[in-house]
């Protein structure tokens, strides 16, 4: 058994033991710095990463293979990776970059396949001058997605 699947059991044994927290990423570098990167349906706590983190370390031999490790949360900045996290995020405003277009809106709706944006936009009226709100609604493909992050208003 490589170092990695290794540390991949490790990982997915202590996540089975914590349902509400799941992976994001998992990198080990040519050096065995192993990075775990999570995130939580209620978000992710000091006490998660802990846990993760002894659930690793407390079963690795460092006189077989020196390593660090390093358990965090994906962060407020972190894009978007997973549908659970997108599932997670409903009702709060997203920044969305596909290919063609940069959408901030709210996140209304995520299924498997896409997910639903909602804004408010000023356009022409269609009869005499001036403008009017009107109500846009978009569904957006996981694969027409670049990244989308949850934009923090205060």
């Amino acid at each position: 058994m490589t170092f990695k699947e290794k540390v991949s059991e490790l990982l997915k044994a202590g996540l089975e033991e914590k349902p509400s927290i799941f992976l994001i990423d998992l990198t080990i570098t040519d050096a065995f710095k192993i990075i775990v990167t999570l995130d939580g349906d209620n978000g992710v706590t000091l006490q998660d990463c802990i846990d993760i983190s002894r659930a690793i370390e407390h079963n690795l031999d460092r006189e077989e293979q020196d390593f660090s490790l390093e358990v965090a949360s994906g962060g407020v900045s972190a894009p978007l990776k997973l549908v659970r996290q997108y599932k997670k995020n409903l009702g709060r405003t997203l920044q969305v970059k596909t290919a063609t277009d940069i959408i901030t809106a709210e996140l209304v709706d995520a299924n498997e396949e896409f997910i639903t944006l909602a804004w408010a936009a000023r356009e022409p009226k269609k009869i005499g001058k001036g403008k009017e709100t009107v109500e846009k609604r978009q569904e957006i493909p996981y694969t027409d997605i670049k990244e989308a992050i949850v934009t923090i208003t205060f």
